[in-house]
């Protein structure tokens, strides 16, 4: 609802989403578990039209693998933070990921600095073990899961990953509101850290699952 705002699409109202929601959750999933996507784009006569994207709960792997997509971020634009649907870095960015059988796809911008994931923010541990996400000011989303992640482990700062220090990377963690936190171990086919998932993204992992418990 904030990004909504953001974007100029409205208020949007609660009792709507949230009926939406259920609506498209009983239709794709009856009584069985399942995750929903709401999506809010401009309707014809003005306001907001409310779509909704299913898919089953535990479809994704424990641990991922990514690629860094060949084409660089757009940088933050006028909507700096906001969740937008229609992003064309990032949709390019998904069908390098799938076209390679990765799960995820690694977005840089035109200066190498890593800005973000296709489908989730990213945390990074480098070499010197210190943990860092990328800036926002990059172009990256205002996530709930980051908004969580650097709330409870506070020795995460923000700060610049170039490219040759993201190869270098002991851990790098994808964080997702809905996914939780997934640990990306093969990087455009190499190892990342020891190829195994790492410390850091267990306890992103105990963070996001402690604030689902709330």
């Amino acid at each position: 609802m904030r990004d909504a705002a953001q974007l100029g699409l409205g208020a949007l109202d609660t009792s709507a989403c949230l009926a939406a929601l259920e609506a498209a959750g009983r239709a794709a999933f009856g009584g069985a578990p399942g995750v929903v996507r709401l999506e809010a784009h401009a309707g014809d006569g003005g306001g907001a039209r409310l779509v909704a994207a299913t898919r089953p709960l535990g479809s994704d792997p424990e641990h991922w693998s990514a690629v860094v997509a060949r084409v660089p971020h757009e940088g933050p634009g006028p909507w700096a933070g906001a969740k937008r649907a229609e992003w064309p870095c990032v949709a390019r960015a998904r069908e390098t990921a799938a076209a390679a059988g990765a799960d995820e796809a690694l977005l840089l911008d035109a200066a190498g600095r890593l800005v973000e994931g296709a489908r989730a923010s990213l945390v990074v541990v480098r070499a010197d073990g210190s943990a860092v996400a990328p800036p926002l000011a990059r172009g990256g989303v205002r996530s709930v899961a980051r908004e969580i992640a650097l709330a409870a482990l506070q020795e995460i700062c923000e700060a610049d990953v170039p490219a040759a220090e993201l190869r270098r990377a002991r851990e790098v963690v994808a964080l997702n509101a809905v996914r939780g936190a997934r640990p990306i171990v093969r990087l455009d086919g190499a190892a990342v850290g020891a190829g195994t998932p790492g410390p850091l993204a267990a306890r992103l992992r105990a963070a996001l699952d402690a604030a689902d418990d709330r």
